[in-house]
């Protein structure tokens, strides 16, 4: 049974027992996290939602926070010596999923 969720402004296909890596959640690390923006259920019988679908849910536990390696944002304009160089790192929340009640 599989199931896609939205969270983070992003929708991820995701299975039981599986680990996926989601925008930062305001959870701590064992604690555990729900889902209820259930676009579609699949298994025996399909479930797809208009937009979400009723009832369903996705639990899972947090296992860490962290932050994705570095990206360089370097802006440039030519021929005007305007060259900003900066850095950023995305903190992510590392989630294994639990269970798929839909």
């Amino acid at each position: 049974m599989y199931a896609i969720i939205e969270t983070g402004g992003k929708q991820i296909k995701v299975e039981e027992g599986q680990e996926i890596y989601v925008e930062k959640l305001d959870a701590e690390a064992g604690e555990e996290v729900s889902f209820d923006k259930v676009l579609f259920v699949g298994g025996e019988s399909a479930k797809v939602g208009a937009p979400f679908v009723e009832g369903a849910s996705v639990t899972g536990t947090v296992e860490k926070h962290g932050r994705n390696k570095k990206i360089i944002v370097y802006k440039m304009k030519a021929k005007k010596n305007y060259r900003r160089k900066q850095g950023h790192r995305q903190p992510y929340t590392k989630v294994v999923i639990g269970k798929i009640n839909g």
